[in-house]
């Protein structure tokens, strides 16, 4: 497990303070697991009661009374709470599960409350898991009004010490619309909550320590921050996204038939496996990520846009697209603009794209297909090649169209072309401090080797010359001394095809289309 001390103590601060505050994450960011731990955290200051309104059917959100019901009978379910419930307000809660619905209503209910905090030994915390399940049901908003009630009033009546809400949607920024309650359309009655700020990503730093235990019980020797730096940057840290891979190092790689060695399974080829396996697999995170593609087109235009185009988009607070994919974890902000999550993301979506039936119909995907089996020479990847063939099939193809289509379309049908040839054995990702609408460099891992190519638009030889010189930096970077560009060129007189480029130490194969 990451250590989560730090973030615990923070979240703590919050309690302390008498904060009523949102844990607003995408799906299997670890926000019950902060719950649960937070739970035992708190244990020797508060008594805390712990529900998952997951627990509750649909029914129970139908009218008040059945709601006061089953929340009495989930908090009298609670392990470890009987004797920590004052007798008055135990007897209440029993009488509320038991009565009939038309006669309860939530201000009995908190009033009980109320009783309870009063005759506590220690101050009471109020965690729900799942907030967000009920958000569009009538009664939840009232069960919020009467919380924030309570919040307003507790210099005079006793209420809970804080309440913390979990769930993907930010519950303060309700705007459903009710039928007969109109006026509550654009305003939440959660409007009291503190910004809950702590970073749920793990950071390399946490996936070391949790390595470094793995290692102490295991006995397998590896490098710990080199193997944690490429998790974190295949993960950017994403919870589940970290934990998966590791799962997958140690239960399928270590001891494989290329990976008999246990050590092996946590290098550079070992990640990269681990990463093509995942991509390969149905999983309840990926799932759901797809299917808000569907339920939301904006969102899909948006990530398409932000994939193939290059688009530097800016951050503005309102943007529907821009908050939903905020929301679901698609994106992050960095420096006022969002980004991708995460490269895993990122291949997902590349895949899912690159895989429509239009795509795959497509000339330059058919072209690929047939001649794949060429490009793979003793189980590596002729880049070279690639390029060479790709650039006579795309002028072949779409030579005559016109300069908006090269620039808008051009880089995804290279990344077309290139799918089915490493599908299966190698992945791509985009280079995000590289991608805009005149440069993008997509890093290519196939069997442990790693290409780089730059993929330009033609803007004259000077500005080609600093690309050849920007991309000989890169190199550096990844210590590579070959690299790739492929250049699209809108000039009637240019020399199309491929060349080899001697700069420094380096190589630079150069196609241009």
């Amino acid at each position: 497990m990451v250590n989560l001390e730090q973030r615990l103590a923070e979240t703590k601060k919050m309690v302390d303070r008498g904060d009523y505050f949102t844990i607003n994450r995408a799906r299997q960011y670890g926000k019950t697991t902060m719950l649960k731990a937070l739970e035992r955290y708190l244990q020797n200051d508060y008594v805390v009661i712990s529900l998952d309104f997951q627990k509750l059917s649909r029914k129970d959100f139908e009218t008040e009374g059945l709601f006061v019901k089953a929340l009495s009978r989930e908090i009298l379910k609670k392990a470890g709470l009987g004797d920590k419930i004052p007798e008055e307000a135990a007897e209440g809660l029993r009488i509320f599960a038991g009565e009939k619905e038309e006669y309860l209503h939530l201000a009995g209910l908190f009033d009980c409350f109320s009783i309870w905090c009063e005759s506590s030994f220690k101050p009471i915390v109020l965690m729900i898991d799942e907030a967000d399940s009920a958000a569009n049901q009538q009664v939840f908003l009232d069960f919020l009004a009467q919380l924030r009630g309570a919040y307003m009033d507790r210099d005079e009546i006793e209420t809970f010490q804080s309440v913390i809400l979990a769930g993907v949607y930010d519950i303060r920024n309700l705007k459903r619309k009710f039928a007969d309650h109109e006026e509550q359309r654009l305003n939440s009655p959660w409007n009291i909550a503190a910004d809950f700020l702590i970073d749920m990503n793990f950071s390399a730093k946490d996936i070391a320590g949790m390595l470094y235990e793995y290692q102490k019980d295991s006995g397998i020797s590896m490098d710990i921050e080199a193997a944690a730096g490429l998790i974190y940057d295949y993960t950017s840290g994403y919870p589940f996204l970290v934990s998966k891979l590791c799962k997958l190092l140690d239960e399928q790689i270590a001891g494989s038939e290329d990976f008999k060695d246990a050590a092996l399974a946590w290098t550079r080829e070992g990640v990269m496996e681990a990463v093509r396996i995942l991509l390969m697999e149905q999983n309840t995170l990926f799932e759901s990520l797809l299917n808000k593609l569907e339920d939301y087109p904006e969102l899909k235009d948006l990530l398409r846009d932000l994939l193939f185009q290059g688009k530097d988009i800016v951050y503005v607070v309102g943007i529907r697209s821009i908050e939903i994919a905020l929301m679901f974890g698609f994106v992050k902000r960095v420096k006022g603009t969002i980004v991708l999550a995460n490269r895993i993301f990122e291949l997902l979506l590349y895949n899912f794209f690159l895989s429509s039936p239009e795509m795959q119909r497509s000339g330059i995907y058919s072209a690929a297909l047939k001649e794949r089996n060429q490009f793979i020479r003793n189980g590596h990847l002729d880049m070279s090649l690639v390029l060479e063939k790709f650039a006579l099939h795309f002028d072949e193809l779409y030579g005559d169209r016109n300069q908006k289509f090269l620039e808008e379309d051009g880089r995804r049908f290279f990344l077309l072309y290139l799918k089915p040839i490493i599908n299966g054995t190698g992945n791509y990702y985009i280079e995000s401090q590289t991608r805009n609408m005149e440069r993008t460099d997509v890093i290519v891992d196939y069997c442990g080797e790693q290409f780089i190519i730059e993929l330009k638009i033609w803007r004259g030889n000077a500005y080609n010359e600093r690309g050849e010189e920007q991309l000989s930096a890169y190199l550096d970077y990844y210590h590579l001394k070959k690299g790739y560009m492929l250049s699209f060129n809108f000039n009637k007189m240019k020399q199309a095809g491929i060349r080899e480029i001697q700069i420094g130490d380096k190589i630079l194969v150069e196609a241009v289309v």
